[in-house]
C-alpha cells in the first residue's frame, strides 16, 4: 500500500513539474521543490540526503561548472578581440552577389565559432553581429533566426562544454572517440539539413528585401588577421587529434586569441581585457550555473527514490533499443517547453527513470535522450539563446516554431538513427 501511495505522489508531482516547466516556471526553483519533494516521498534518511542529494552532487559538479565558464569566456573573448566580427565581414562581402552562398557561409561560421564557444552570452555577442548581415542581404527574419539558432544547436553535438553538461546524465560515458565519432556525424547531419533549409528558401533570399539594421552608438570596428579565423575549432581539435581535456585547450585557445590580436602588447591593457571579458562571460552564465548545481540534487533525489520502482519500470518501458528509437522519432517534440524529453526540463527525471532500470547502455541512453533534447537547443522558444534571437529579429514565437521545427525535427529522426547505429 505504501509503495501505491509514493508512486502515486512520484507521478503527481512529476506531472506537476512537467506544467510548471512547460509553462515557463523557474526551473531552479522548479528543480530544487522537486529535489525536496522527492527526499520526502522517496523518505530517504536524513543524514543520506543531507550528504548524497544535497551535498556530494554539488561537489562533484566543480569540474563541469569549469567547462562551462571557460567555454563561455572563449566565446566572450572571440567577440571582444574583433576575431568574429571579421570572419563575419569577410562573409558579408560576398552577400551583394550571392546572398544563398552568404548565407550558408554564415550557418557554417556559427557552427565553427560554437564548436568551442558556449552561452547566451557568446550567442548575443555573435548574433548582434551576423543578423545585420543577414538582414542587409535580404534573408526574411524567420530564415534568418531559424538558420542562426539551427546552426548553434549542430555545433552543441561536438561542443565540449555541453557534452560535460550532458554526460553527468549517464554515468560511464565519457568524451573521447566513441563519442565523437558520433558527435561529427550528427552535427554534419544538422548542417545539412541547415543547408537544404536554406536552399527551400533560396527564391524567398534572392528576392528578400534588404533591412540595414544601423551600428550602435560608438560601436568600434576590429580588424584582425586571417590567421586568427582558425581559432574557433582550436579547442576541438586539440581535443580531437591530441587528446586534450576541453579545459586546457579552451585556455590556450583563449591565449592565442589574446596574442594574436594585439592584446598583449602592453601588461595593463592584457590585464583588463582578461578582467573584463572574464567578468562578462561569467556574468552571463551566472544563472545558468546555479541552475545546473541544483540539478544535480534532483537527479540524485531521482535515483534514491526511483530505485524502489525498478520492477515497475521495467515491466512498462520496452526493452527493444530499436522499438525505443521508432517511438522518439515520433514523439521527440515532447522536448519543447521543457518537456519530458528535454534534461533541463522534465526531462531531467525521465533520463533518472531510465538509468535506475539498468535495461540500457550508457552511450544508448545518451543518444536516445540527448537528441531531442538538442531538437530543443535547436529550435524551442524556451532556449535562451532562442528566445533572445526571437526577440532580436522582432519575430512572432509562432512563426520562429512553424519555420525551424519541421527542420530540426527532420535533423532529429536522423541524428537518432546514427545514435542508434553509432552508439547503442
Amino acid at each position: 500500500m505504501g509503495s501505491i501511495i509514493t508512486g502515486l505522489l512520484l507521478v503527481l508531482t512529476f506531472v506537476l513539474f512537467i506544467v510548471y516547466a512547460m509553462r515557463g516556471g523557474n526551473l531552479t526553483v522548479g528543480f530544487f521543490v522537486m529535489a525536496i519533494a522527492w527526499t520526502v516521498i522517496g523518505l530517504v534518511p536524513l543524514n543520506i540526503a543531507i550528504k548524497e542529494i544535497f551535498t556530494d552532487p554539488v561537489l562533484k559538479y566543480g569540474g563541469t561548472a569549469l567547462y562551462i565558464i571557460l567555454g563561455s569566456w572563449f566565446g566572450r573573448v572571440l567577440v571582444d578581440t574583433g576575431i568574429a566580427g571579421s570572419i563575419s565581414r569577410k562573409t558579408q562581402a560576398v552577400g551583394g552577389k550571392a546572398p544563398v552562398l552568404a548565407t550558408i557561409l554564415i550557418a557554417i561560421i556559427t557552427a565553427l565559432i560554437f564548436s568551442s564557444a558556449y552561452g547566451v552570452g557568446s550567442a548575443i555577442a555573435v548574433g548582434v553581429i551576423l543578423f545585420p548581415i543577414m538582414f542587409s542581404i535580404g534573408v526574411p527574419k524567420n530564415v534568418a533566426v531559424s538558420v542562426f539558432t539551427l546552426s548553434i544547436g549542430a555545433a552543441m553535438y561536438i561542443n565540449p562544454v555541453l557534452f560535460n553538461q550532458f554526460k553527468v546524465f549517464f554515468n560511464g560515458v565519457e568524451w573521447g572517440d566513441r563519442y565523437l565519432r558520433f558527435g561529427f556525424v550528427a552535427m554534419a547531419v544538422q548542417m545539412l539539413v541547415v543547408i537544404v533549409m536554406i536552399l527551400f528558401y533560396a527564391r524567398k533570399i534572392r528576392n528578400g528585401k534588404p533591412i540595414i539594421v544601423a551600428p550602435s552608438e560608438g560601436e568600434e570596428v576590429k580588424e584582425v588577421s586571417p590567421f586568427t579565423y582558425i581559432l574557433p575549432v582550436v579547442p576541438v581539435a586539440l581535443s580531437v587529434f591530441f587528446k586534450w581535456d576541453a579545459i586546457p585547450a579552451l585556455l590556450l585557445a583563449t591565449l592565442l586569441a589574446f596574442l594574436m590580436t594585439g592584446n598583449m602588447k602592453s601588461y595593463k591593457g592584457f590585464v583588463k581585457m582578461m578582467n573584463d571579458t572574464a567578468k562578462t562571460a561569467i556574468g552571463d552564465i551566472a544563472g545558468l550555473l546555479i541552475m545546473l548545481l541544483v540539478l544535480t540534487m534532483f537527479q540524485s533525489a531521482a535515483v534514491h527514490t526511483m530505485g524502489q520502482f525498478t520492477g515497475v519500470f521495467k515491466s512498462i518501458i520496452p526493452n527493444n533499443q530499436f522499438l525505443l528509437v521508432l517511438i522518439m522519432m515520433v514523439i521527440a517534440p515532447l522536448s519543447y517547453f521543457r518537456g519530458p524529453l528535454m534534461l533541463y526540463g522534465a526531462g531531467a527525471a525521465t533520463a533518472a527513470i531510465f538509468t535506475a532500470t539498468g535495461l540500457f547502455p550508457p552511450y544508448y541512453l545518451y543518444g536516445l535522450l540527448v537528441v531531442p533534447t538538442m531538437m530543443a537547443v535547436s529550435a524551442d522558444i524556451t532556449q535562451s539563446w532562442n528566445l533572445w534571437s526571437v526577440e532580436y529579429a522582432k519575430l512572432d514565437t509562432k512563426t520562429f516554431l512553424l519555420t525551424g521545427l519541421p527542420w530540426a525535427w527532420i535533423a532529429t529522426i536522423v541524428n537518432l538513427l546514427a545514435a542508434y547505429t553509432l552508439l547503442a
